[in-house]
């Protein structure tokens, strides 16, 4: 079994949604117990979404459970910086053709989320910064074509 890389935060927001789907499953239980109550199975409504609640709540939990065990939590502020480019570091990049600045945050691939600047460990931009230092310039192919870019700053936050 491989070891999926993801971050301390990343490894903290799994373990809050699955404390939260543990609470769910006596509530749920509980439903499905007052919808058998009211009779006929085979024409209860509550009765089929109350079990329906209960799959979908109890494959989120195996999900989550699955993804906690191949989990390799790295933490990347117990590392020294060195100014590489490696899984967890925050990068700001400077688009060399258009001189606009972006900083983003390489995270395992459930953690991403681009609009709050965390891209996938596996995305062609984390792909071409890996190993890179501070100061240099990399061509990265993008969907939308090759792109270049200054490493401006490298952090360990």
């Amino acid at each position: 079994m491989d070891k999926v890389p993801m971050t301390v935060s990343g490894e903290k927001k799994l373990r809050e949604e699955l404390d939260v789907l543990m609470k769910r499953r006596p509530i749920i239980s509980q439903a499905i117990g007052e919808a058998r109550e009211l009779g006929d199975l085979k024409e209860n409504a509550e009765y089929h979404a109350a079990r329906e609640e209960q799959g979908i709540c109890e494959a989120q939990i195996r999900d989550i459970e699955y993804k906690l065990s191949v989990a390799q939590v790295i933490d990347v502020t117990k590392i020294t910086n060195t100014g590489k480019v490696i899984f967890g570091t925050t990068v700001r990049l400077m688009d060399v053709d258009t001189e606009e600045e972006v900083t983003y945050k390489i995270v395992g691939d459930d953690e991403a989320n681009i609009k709050a600047g965390r891209i996938s460990v596996n995305s062609p931009i984390a792909r071409g910064l890996i190993g890179k230092e501070e100061g240099d310039e990399v061509v990265i192919s993008t969907p939308g074509g090759q792109k270049e870019f200054e490493i401006e700053k490298v952090e360990y936050i």
